[in-house]
């Protein structure tokens, strides 16, 4: 691929990443929780999601499920009850979704990047846009396996980057948020935008 065709794509992958969603969400409750150095498993675990998803639309898979009605609808309402149960918990629970209560011991890093992996593999539209939108960037004729490579790198270094900055600016910020009442108002508010992001996502469709 040319520079220009590469630099097109990195410029929109920075502003993908930059949009607050369920990662952002994600890593950004972790770093208020732990800090910013802890949310770096949140970091992992959203970014081995992504591996993921790259992976299967790399080999063609991802073409074939996303063409699949009904694969499509059992891996998109399996994402979107994943996404509404996290916002219930937010909204309901005595703590947040993500690391238990105030009061719980440090989370392992493990455990962490496990559940940034199980929400983000849950999000079938991750897997629409690796489907649809990397072979727009791949040029005909050229090596196939070498421009994935080089687009699936540039994604996971630029998306590293932008996440471990969200979750250095909440640790920064962590202890304003541990006030009781800013913690309710962001569990309240966090909760309820996973559950739009889950009845969002259980409307969508294969177009």
């Amino acid at each position: 691929m040319t520079f220009s065709t590469w630099l097109v794509f990195l410029v929109m992958e920075l502003v993908l990443c930059l949009t607050p969603g369920p990662a952002v969400l994600f890593v950004f409750a972790h770093g208020l929780r732990y800090g910013g150095r802890h949310s770096l498993w949140a970091n992992l675990g959203i970014l081995s999601g992504n591996a993921f998803y790259f992976a299967i639309s790399a080999t063609g898979l991802g073409m074939l499920i996303s063409a699949s009605h009904t694969a499509f609808t059992v891996v998109k309402l399996a994402g979107a009850a994943y996404l509404v149960f996290l916002g219930v918990r937010m909204l309901f629970g005595s703590g947040d979704a993500f690391g238990g209560s105030g009061d719980a011991p440090l989370v392992p890093g493990i455990v962490v990047a496990r559940r940034g992996f199980v929400l983000q593999a849950a999000n079938p539209k991750a897997l629409i846009f690796f489907t649809a939108l990397l072979p727009q960037f791949v040029t005909p004729g050229e090596p196939i396996a070498r421009q994935m490579l080089i687009l699936g790198v540039t994604s996971t270094v630029a998306e590293f980057f932008v996440l471990a900055a969200y979750g250095h600016f909440a640790g920064k910020v962590a202890a304003w948020s541990r006030n009781p009442r800013v913690t309710r108002n962001l569990n309240r508010t966090a909760g309820a935008f996973l559950i739009a992001c889950g009845v969002s996502l259980a409307l969508t469709d294969e177009t």
